[in-house]
């Protein structure tokens, strides 16, 4: 078989509800590569945050923070920082309507807020074993690749329109990604579809959210899972069972990869 490349979100598609690794997915991934083939990450989380997956599964290639920050083996090979003037921009806007900041590097995360209950529920839902660092100044000195913005309702509809330099796509209910404009976890796979010289035939995607569409929009061969949106199932060429229901092993059954 000729050697693919598969991308995996993380959240509701390796892990299930519980932020758990089914037994069924970690064979499926081993499979994958003892037939040779590249298994990467694509994720909205920070490498910090899914470090004990990349050693659980032996990977060691991935497309973080919604594509800002692509890894080939150990190498970065992309980054794409939000520029300073819009963090700061961002800083005053967000402070005026009392919507706290958390900014992600690739290595840590940093809260211009000490305690705010929106950034405690938001973030123990991905149960990361990682304390958030209070460090309101961190964006002045270092690169941020996202930015969790909290605010509820559709409270970042009035930030899409302030700042078009930025993407902002909710992913909880308390709290939005925000990135640079134009990036994206596609704009990421496309980076390391470069770099690599892999046909366009040979690339797989499966995901869930909503930060997953222009992914599954983009490569050629791509799947929703069964628990995803009904949005997200419309931009796959195909749909699998749901991630509690081994549905990564029957997704890769179906397009012809197991």
């Amino acid at each position: 078989m000729t050697q693919k490349l598969i991308f995996f979100d993380i959240d509701g598609t390796l892990l299930d509800d519980e932020k758990r690794l089914p037994e069924s997915t970690r064979q499926a991934i081993a499979d994958l590569q003892q037939a040779g083939h590249f298994v990467a990450i694509a994720t909205g989380r920070a490498p910090f945050a899914f470090k004990s997956l990349l050693n659980e599964l032996d990977i060691g290639t991935y497309v973080s923070t919604n594509g800002q920050y692509v890894v080939h083996n150990g190498e970065a090979i992309y980054k794409n920082p939000i520029k300073p003037d819009d963090l700061e921009a961002l800083e005053r806007y967000a402070s005026e309507r009392k919507h706290p900041l958390v900014h992600l590097s690739h290595d840590d995360w940093y809260s211009n807020t000490r305690h705010h209950p929106q950034i405690k529920a938001a973030v123990e839902s991905l149960k990361i074993e990682r304390e958030i660092t209070y460090h309101p100044g961190f964006y002045e000195t270092g690169d941020v690749y996202q930015t969790l913005l909290f605010c509820t309702g559709d409270g970042e509809s009035e930030y899409v329109q302030a700042f078009t330099n930025l993407d902002f796509i909710r992913w909880h209910d308390y709290s939005v990604d925000v990135m640079p404009a134009g990036g994206s976890k596609a704009a990421g796979i496309s980076q390391l579809i470069r770099h690599l010289q892999i046909p366009a035939r040979d690339i797989y995607a499966f995901g869930d959210g909503m930060n997953d569409i222009e992914m599954l929009q983009t490569v050629q061969n791509s799947v929703a899972m069964g628990n995803a949106p009904d949005v997200v199932k419309n931009a796959a060429r195909a749909v699998t069972k749901d991630v509690n229901a081994d549905g990564i092993r029957h997704g890769l059954k179906m397009v012809g990869l197991l």
